[in-house]
């Protein structure tokens, strides 16, 4: 069996020692991330999945954000310190992508197609999924680290006026990305016996 994409998937890991020491352009990177997205499958092509994406004062912008909505969050301001030292290691990343669910596509295949109007919402999510993992893999193949963050929805209301986001796009996960400054650890599996059944 060909492994070239397992290999790819093998690079994909969680990387949070980031920095700003890319040679690819902005422009390239965008571009790289909207034909990714574009091409991930979606329920009944609806292509629910929306992303922004943030580069420079904007990329900053958006942990500051962060940073100051979680104030109200944290017990201490000892805690706090340490919360805000884990936001401003996504800060040093070169770039976040923002990655929403159009929910009047949502709710328009619901009103479409009745007879599973209830799994729309899941399916929209399964979609988030693939088009993550997949963006996150084409950066890794370009050999840029990222993770995967989920300060939605205490940030929603912010970040929406901030960027000017639609209010029908629903936040749904926050990958920064950037240069690999330490590679990740080693991956633990639980036993192939505990997970999979092959029926022959």
């Amino acid at each position: 069996m060909k492994e070239q994409f397992l290999n790819l998937a093998k690079q994909r890991r969680s990387i949070y020692a980031l920095g700003r020491n890319v040679t690819a352009s902005e422009d390239d990177i965008a571009s790289l991330i909207k034909e990714t997205v574009k091409w991930v499958p979606t329920t009944f092509n609806n292509q629910s999945t929306r992303a922004v994406i943030l580069f420079g004062a904007n990329h900053e912008k958006l942990w500051d954000i962060v940073g100051q909505r979680l104030k109200s969050e944290v017990p201490t301001e000892e805690a706090y310190q340490k919360t805000l030292q884990k936001i401003n290691a996504f800060k040093s990343a070169f770039g976040t992508v923002m990655f929403y669910t159009d929910m009047d596509v949502v709710h328009q295949s619901e009103n479409n197609f009745a007879l599973y109007a209830d799994n729309f919402a899941d399916w929209a999510e399964q979609g988030q999924g693939i088009a993550q993992f997949a963006v996150w893999t084409a950066l890794a193949e370009n050999g840029l680290g990222a993770n995967l963050q989920h300060y939605n929805p205490l940030i929603d209301d912010l970040v929406r006026d901030a960027f000017d986001i639609p209010k029908n796009w629903k936040l749904r996960a926050e990958m920064d990305f950037g240069s690999i400054e330490a590679p990740a650890g080693d991956k633990a599996f639980m036993s192939d016996e505990d997970r999979f059944k092959v029926l022959k």
